[in-house]
């Protein structure tokens, strides 16, 4: 994997903002991707592009909610071909991310493809309702597959993975579904959603070690939600063995303007942004 420093971005591309159709993509909104990227390209980032975005109830379209399984995946596959291709030329481009947090059913069905609302978003999505007579990781790789062969319909350069959700935390016997051996195939790296909780690090670094399947791993989200900025810092320096990068958040304030600022939310974020910087300027120290 190419060593690209603190300059990854991560951007949420909306599926009802791609797709006005089944098949019928939106090219205004793929015009101002482009221009996205060449701006990107121009000022030295590298894009972390997640797609399939129904973050918000509202922007989910109408005609995408009643869709089966069958045509579901097929539209998404769409999304990402038509993404894949305005894209494909771009250095700017680290990586296409599938989905953010996808889940698979259990044993009963499922009425709904969103869930887990949090401030009025929905983070995580379903890709099925209903396992039948196949098993998770059946599904999962099916699902995984079918995306992945859409994007590389129309670009074969660029890395392919899916930022989940770390269940190996909350159930420490758990295993992981995407990264597993039987699933991860046409995944080029794993990505993981990490924010460790006061007094659990351990938990956290030996969490993320399960992510370790001979594929690079990168925590694709972290901030100090849970735990101190200390804490999440020695996250950082104890999982470096596993690790092969970082992304947190950044909120449009830059780290002055937040000195500049007396709410407590700035305070939070500064002292965040302020580690995050030590971060990476001592791991260019380290090479």
């Amino acid at each position: 994997m190419k060593q690209l420093g603190a300059n990854v971005v991560r951007i949420h591309l909306q599926l009802g903002r791609f797709m006005e159709g089944p098949d019928d993509p939106n090219e205004t909104s793929l015009d101002r991707l482009g221009r996205l990227v060449e701006l990107a390209e121009h000022v030295g980032l590298y894009l972390d592009v997640t797609g399939l975005a129904c973050y918000h109830k509202v922007d989910v379209p109408r005609w995408y909610e009643k869709l089966g399984e069958k045509a579901r995946w097929d539209v998404q596959a769409r999304f990402w071909e038509v993404v894949a291709a305005r894209c494909a030329g771009s250095p700017a481009i680290f990586c296409y991310d599938l989905m953010n947090e996808p889940v698979v059913p259990g044993d009963k069905k499922e009425k709904d493809w969103l869930l887990g609302e949090f401030d009025g978003k929905y983070f995580v999505q379903r890709i099925a309702l209903n396992l039948g007579r196949r098993t998770q990781q059946e599904v999962a790789k099916a699902w995984v597959n079918r995306l992945a062969a859409a994007i590389r319909s129309r670009d074969d350069r660029h890395l392919i993975t899916v930022g989940v959700i770390p269940w190996v935390v909350v159930f420490p016997k758990a295993k992981p579904l995407f990264y597993s051996r039987e699933v991860a195939e046409n995944l080029d790296f794993a990505s993981v959603h990490f924010y460790p909780e006061t007094g659990k690090i351990d938990q956290a670094v030996a969490a993320l070690a399960a992510y370790n399947i001979g594929k690079p791993v990168v925590v694709e989200e972290t901030f100090p939600l849970k735990c101190s900025v200390d804490e999440l810092g020695e996250f950082f320096e104890r999982s470096r063995a596993t690790a092969s990068g970082w992304i947190g958040f950044y909120w449009g304030k830059t780290p002055e303007e937040c000195r500049r600022s007396n709410t407590l939310a700035d305070a939070l974020t500064l002292a965040w942004l302020e580690r995050f910087e030590k971060g990476a300027s001592e791991k260019q120290l380290r090479k």
